[in-house]
């Protein structure tokens, strides 16, 4: 028999690791119906990897008579990855699509992840859970965590008092999988249900039992629980009212129930309901959770005490940023870039000599060495440079520390008409830009996602690392670290200053509230970051044998041949520079109007790493060569010219793949225009401006 086992919880609860060790690889990523919400499913695995034993924890792995361990025999199962919700309130995309699938979609057991060091936070979404009468297994992640920090939680007293099956777990490290896993394939066989729960008292308490027995024939026919739907109008839950069709003589008969019962108890009616479920958890945590530490006294109160401090935490974002672009840029980037460029011309030279032994016909040669390897090479040289860079974050990402930079960045974004939410966004536009538009989904209203995407791409992606170390190995030697940091800061100051022209022109009012949990610090894993160096590196080695690759044979083509399609004797007289010619005139009042700078801004249209791989096939050379340097200048006669392109590559339009990211996330064409002319014109501008100015001064 198939089964679906849907995994819900709270941001930060470990849910995505416990989904990646369910699944492994075996996963599906989409959008849910109807909505730009991502979707993740996957099939289950039938065993688990590495040590499933953990001294002083109560699971283990089970075993044969030769010590091997005997894999699940579960394999049918479909997991599915619900959105992180803290509730399941219709306020956000999550919140409902979440809803919807538990509700309509009745997968056959919702396993709720809970973070077990924060159980009073994570408990006030298991509460909701529990009222949809769906069968449910509770597992409680981060149980080292608890061990290390000296509490102690009663697994049978919470189970006893919830009426569900509670696991403990460790995500992180595949602990008590096999336990959680059994537990929940009884629950699925054997369709348990939650127990009732009565968590109201006094005014609340009869409030919340009279709606539930006048809508009880609506909620049946609606295939819900009366006790769950009145809770939901109780809260004031008016897609849910609608979706019950409740007629107005019913609804004036809840309002008069809500009121009096504000009235009696001196409070707003969704407050009642909040501060219900958070005195029935502490009622519940008062007999089955023992703290060890006092609060404040963990180390990650310790580490926050500096971290986000009023006065330190800003320099000590700015020094961290500033490390990473040392580490990556700096004498350990350059000394791994250097060796692994050495690797790849090594290769090419190989194949260019095989190809000369074995006689292949010139312009063969031509096309595969100076046209698809000095391309595809030139950008693959690159690729260690972007993956200390993605190993960086990937690392501050994982200990927790993003979610504090988010959360220091909401008072400045909020000057711009921004919250701290999205921080997120555009910190992972230093990496790609298309997971960054993508990523903006959970800003909670439209007007603020689409503000984000429209300023996420003035961060400066990874794609354009190779164009900024090789320009700035060309003009700027020894002081690749200085000059890299401001192109960083300057994206963000020009995102800043079109923050604040579209909170003035188009984006009028105030960004959502922002809520976010502050995770507690955690050694990243080794297995985690390796699987996000291993997905980056694929993609990089995706794109620079697809799209890299065909805009590489595009030029040489067309700097190979006329348009009668003749051998073309100078690159006048290719189709390349008479196109250029056209285009060139353009970029010439920003200091580089040659037929090479235009040709490559257009490619990198298709790619920004194709600026590199393009001037690498117009000039001949390997771009990690000597050679390549001489002909940066002569291309760009001055360095003013060479800081206008740079300024113009790290403001322009994305890739293609990200502009139609846009134009999906924002749900509208005219939107994802707007924001690549956006961006373009002040690319022209600000980069001619800088020309011009600097010409005017002498600086040139």
């Amino acid at each position: 028999m198939h089964y679906t086992f849907a995994l819900a919880g709270n941001q930060n609860s470990g849910k995505t690791t416990l989904f990646n060790q369910l699944t492994g690889s075996n996963q599906h990523v989409g959008n849910w119906p109807g909505v730009t919400v991502e979707q993740k499913t996957g099939t289950m695995l039938h065993h688990h990897h590495g040590s499933q034993t953990h001294i002083g924890l109560p699971w283990r792995v089970r075993r044969n008579k030769s010590n091997d361990i005997i894999p699940p025999k579960y394999s049918d199962v479909t997991i599915v990855d619900l959105p992180g919700i803290y509730s399941l309130s219709p306020y956000s995309l999550e919140e409902i699509v979440s809803r919807n699938y538990i509700v309509k979609d009745k997968p056959d057991v919702v396993i709720n992840i809970i973070d077990a060091t924060s159980l009073e936070r994570n408990l006030y979404l298991s509460l909701q859970l529990l009222q949809l009468s769906r069968p449910v297994v509770i597992a409680l992640n981060m149980m080292d965590e608890v061990e290390t920090r000296g509490d102690a939680i009663d697994i049978v007293g919470l189970e006893k008092i919830l009426g569900v099956p509670v696991v403990p777990i460790c995500a992180r490290k595949g602990e008590g999988l096999d336990e959680l896993v059994r537990r929940t394939m009884e629950v699925a066989k054997s369709k348990q249900l939650p127990a009732k729960i009565d968590i109201c008292q006094g005014a609340a308490h009869k409030a919340l039992h009279a709606i539930s027995h006048l809508i009880e024939n609506s909620a049946a026919a609606h295939d819900m629980m009366p006790l769950y739907a009145a809770t939901k109008l109780f809260e004031g839950d008016q897609p849910l009212a609608d979706e019950l069709g409740l007629s107005s003589a019913t609804m004036h008969i809840i309002e008069e129930i809500l009121t009096a019962m504000e009235k009696e108890v001196g409070m707003e009616r969704a407050a009642v309901m909040a501060d219900t479920r958070y005195r029935y958890i502490e009622r519940l945590l008062k007999t089955t959770y023992t703290r060890g530490i006092t609060e404040g006294d963990s180390t990650t109160d310790r580490i926050d005490k500096i971290l986000t401090h009023r006065a330190l935490s800003i320099p000590v974002f700015l020094l961290m940023m500033l490390l990473v672009f040392y580490i990556t840029f700096g004498p350990i980037g350059i000394w791994v870039a250097d060796g692994f460029a050495a690797l790849v011309d090594r290769g090419i030279d190989l194949i260019a000599t095989a190809l000369a032994n074995w006689q292949v016909a010139a312009w063969v040669q031509d096309l595969v060495v100076s046209g698809a390897l000095m391309g595809v090479g030139s950008v693959l040289s690159f690729m260690p440079t972007i993956l200390i860079l993605f190993l960086l974050l990937s690392v501050l990402e994982d200990s927790g520390y993003m979610a504090r930079a988010a959360f220091l960045m909401d008072n400045p974004l909020r000057k711009i008409g921004l919250n701290g939410r999205a921080f997120i966004p555009m910190m992972m536009g230093f990496g790609c830009t298309v997971p960054a538009v993508m990523s903006a989904r959970s800003m909670n209203t439209q007007r603020d996602r689409r503000f984000t995407i429209m300023l996420t791409p003035f961060m400066s992606c990874g794609a354009k690392v190779p164009i900024y170390a090789l320009f700035t190995s060309a003009f700027f030697p020894g002081n690749q670290v200085l000059v890299m940091s401001g192109l960083y800061l300057l994206g963000i100051l020009v995102s800043i200053a079109a923050g604040l022209l579209l909170k003035r022109f188009v984006f009028h009012g105030d960004a959502a509230p922002f809520i976010m949990e502050l995770p507690t610090y955690r050694l990243p894993t080794i297995a985690n970051v390796a699987r996000q160096m291993w997905d980056k590196a694929k993609d990089f080695i995706r794109r620079a044998f697809t799209v890299i690759f065909i805009a590489t044979m595009m030029v040489w083509f067309l700097q190979s041949f006329t348009f009668t399609f003749a051998p073309a004797a100078t690159m006048e007289e290719s189709m390349l520079g008479i196109i250029a010619g056209f285009i060139a005139p353009i970029f010439a009042p920003a200091g580089f109007g040659s037929v090479e700078a235009s040709t490559a801004v257009i490619t990198g249209i298709l790619a920004k790493e194709s600026v590199v791989s393009t001037l690498a096939v117009l000039s001949g050379v390997d771009a990690e060569s000597s050679q390549m340097l001489v002909t940066l200048h002569s291309i760009f006669p001055s360095t003013l010219s060479a800081v206008s392109f740079l300024i113009f590559i790290l403001l322009y339009m994305p890739c293609v793949a990200a502009y139609a990211a846009m134009r999906r996330e924002m749900e509208s064409t005219r939107w994802a225009f707007s924001t690549v002319a956006l961006q373009t014109g002040l690319a022209w501008v600000i980069s001619t401006l800088v020309f011009q100015l600097g010409t005017l001064l002498g600086l040139g």
